[in-house]
């Protein structure tokens, strides 16, 4: 195994292709909103419940000429050591602005479809000479659509207020409510129903 392959296999945690030097701590956050709502006696109700984006918050370091990239041939990765804690800095900065989600992997945990949301960089006497950066992340949840096909609006009495087609199940019809005068009038062709209307009744 030559040194490029040994530096890879050695670093375990990954933002995207940017693989640190140093992580100084790693902090994770997964939450849970639970709705409420007010009702007129006592305390608020719940009814919903969904989960919130997962967040990790990373502390890293990144020494000067000991930047790597993590491609899937290390052969090419050769051309990307040496760079200046100013590069590595442009190239977060890159990673946040491109806004294309990427995975990231931790100490405890495998993240997907993760974005840059914060970067925080702090320079001082200690830390010239090298980059210490602390790297917010946040879960993209993705979810995907349907599309139903409806009838033009213009063809509609009233499209403007008429709603999408929706599949509201199997439908069974029933049978109106007759009165027993109306099941004679049936039976008897009409006989009835007439000699009642005759003398004022009326037939249902």
């Amino acid at each position: 195994m030559d040194i490029i392959s040994t530096l890879f296999h050695l670093q375990s945690r990954r933002i995207g292709i940017i693989i640190p030097d140093v992580v100084i701590s790693e902090k994770h956050s997964d939450a849970l909103e639970i709705t409420e709502h007010p009702v007129e006696v006592g305390a608020a109700i719940s009814d919903h419940a969904y989960r919130r984006p997962a967040e990790v918050v990373m502390e890293l370091g990144f020494a000067g000429g000991g930047y790597l990239f993590d491609f899937a041939d290390v052969s090419t990765a050769t051309g990307s050591l040496g760079l200046s804690p100013r590069e590595v800095y442009e190239n977060i900065i890159k990673l946040q602005r491109e806004r294309t989600p990427f995975d990231v992997v931790t100490g405890k945990r495998l993240y997907q479809n993760m974005l840059l949301r914060n970067v925080e960089v702090t320079t001082d006497r200690t830390s010239e000479n090298v980059l210490m950066a602390v790297l917010t992340l946040r879960e993209v949840i993705i979810t995907s659509t349907s599309t139903v096909q409806v009838a033009d609006k213009s063809n509609m009495t009233e499209g403007v207020n008429t709603s999408a087609v929706e599949n509201s199940g199997v439908k069974t019809p029933t049978k109106p409510n007759e009165s027993i005068v109306g099941k004679l009038n049936n039976a008897t062709g009409g006989f009835i129903g007439g000699v009642l209307s005759f003398i004022g009744v009326p037939v249902k």
